[in-house]
């Protein structure tokens, strides 16, 4: 059934997928129905989901309080382009659990976020010019696509013009990289993802953070933590409210809206109120113009709000963190048994593996994200086949719907795998 799906599909969208990396030769994979921690492929087979919507679904795959909210809100109003009561209650909530958060601002998209946080600080600092971390991601927009790339200081992709990439400078996450880089009057913005790069694949430290935080108040730079990933799944505050920090804005999308599409940016309400249309500044009102016909869509903001008390609790997040936590540690016991130079590693709720090394100690971040993508491929083909779908890279996420019986049939699929590429020489 994918196959003909697929025959379809790339005679109707560019090389037949809307997102590149869902891209899978010989075919993707079709999906059609999806439950708890479980998913189904228009064949009928099962997969055990830990990829779970791009780290999106933390309360696990339709959550009954989620489903009901939107069916009902479905019957009532499913889109006007007008204000809804919904949208203050879900900004509420976002307000009252990031420490960072005075006002927020909804958007459609976590890219969408990232862009806006970009236009604000821009705007309060009036400096053009924006200090990123090597190697972290922030969206497919051009303002970010500068240092996306581990190692390489090429936008990752044609269509980029020369002028916007000569507003992006690009450091190491090491405070006295940050530094150095701040000696530059004409940066006024940093953003960087809180739980180090491609969602901890690169970790970060808090007491790193810490110093870079503290880095960017002595330079008066708007720091922006991208927390669209940690956000809600580090902690109901994400890494900020987990470890204690305190960024100018935050960016936020997937576990912000249940699970639904769409995005949000909330901080400072100096910096905030640069969008309210009561205020002026050289000529512009409101100083910062943003738009955005489905930002707090009502459906949207329906399945957020209904996640929300589940969020709050912390009870999720604790969940899924002890399901990666088994995960972690029977990968490392397992690939201890087959004898490869591996490791599996992680924050909270996520997983990522190494190949190569035992640790990551000493490695840079090119030689972390540097796997052969022959490694990459068989290892996510034999996962896939023994009915394990993961997220990117070599990664995976968990949720609270994930139990222990989930882990331990994922991790069967994992020693599987790595048996059957150590057979195949894949792995040496």
């Amino acid at each position: 059934m994918s196959e003909l799906l697929s025959n379809r599909a790339r005679a109707a969208l560019p090389g037949g997928v809307s997102h590149e990396l869902r891209y899978r030769d010989p075919h993707p994979i079709y999906f059609e129905r999806a439950a708890g921690a479980e998913k189904w492929d228009s064949g009928g087979r099962r997969y055990l989901d830990f990829k779970m919507g791009s780290a999106a679904v933390l309360l696990g795959h339709g959550h009954p309080d989620v489903v009901e909210a939107i069916r009902r809100q479905a019957q009532k109003l499913i889109f006007s382009a007008d204000c809804h009561e919904l949208e203050i209650e879900w900004a509420e909530w976002v307000n009252g659990l990031f420490p960072s958060a005075e006002r927020t601002r909804f958007t459609a998209s976590g890219s969408e976020a990232t862009m806006l946080a970009l236009r604000l600080g821009r705007a309060w600092s009036g400096k053009e010019r924006i200090l990123r971390i090597d190697g972290h991601y922030h969206g497919w927009h051009d303002h970010v696509a500068r240092g996306s790339k581990a190692g390489s200081l090429q936008p990752n992709s044609l269509g980029i013009p020369q002028a916007v990439t000569d507003l992006i400078e690009v450091c190491a996450a090491d405070p006295l990289a940050v530094g150095n880089a701040l000696q530059d009057e004409t940066i006024g913005t940093l953003i960087l993802e809180a739980s180090g790069s491609n969602y901890g694949c690169i970790p970060i430290d808090r007491e790193t953070l810490g110093a870079i935080q503290a880095v960017t108040r002595t330079a008066g730079v708007v720091l922006v933590f991208d927390e669209v990933i940690s956000g809600f799944r580090w902690s109901p505050g994400g890494r900020q409210a987990r470890d204690g920090l305190m960024p100018d804005l935050t960016t936020l999308a997937k576990v912000v809206t249940g699970g639904l599409p769409g995005g949000a940016v909330c901080g400072r309400a100096e910096i905030m109120e640069l969008m309210n249309n009561a205020e002026s500044r050289n000529g512009f009102s409101p100083p910062v113009s943003h738009k955005g016909t489905f930002n707090a869509s009502p459906l949207v903001a329906a399945g957020a709000v209904a996640a929300m008390p589940h969020l709050a609790t912390g009870e999720a997040q604790a969940q899924a963190d002890t399901m990666a936590a088994r995960m972690r540690e029977g990968m490392d016991r397992i690939i201890d048994e087959v004898g490869v130079d591996a490791c599996a590693y992680g924050d909270s709720s996520v997983i990522h593996l190494h190949f190569g090394h035992r640790s990551l100690q000493d490695l840079s971040p090119a030689e972390i994200r540097g796997v052969s993508p022959d490694i990459i491929g068989a290892y996510r083909n034999g996962m896939l086949e023994r009915g394990v779908d993961i997220m990117s890279f070599t990664s995976a996420v968990t949720s609270a719907a994930h139990r222990p019986e989930h882990i331990d049939e994922a991790l069967d699929a994992f020693r599987g795998t790595l048996q059957a590429m150590l057979e195949l020489g894949i792995l040496g």
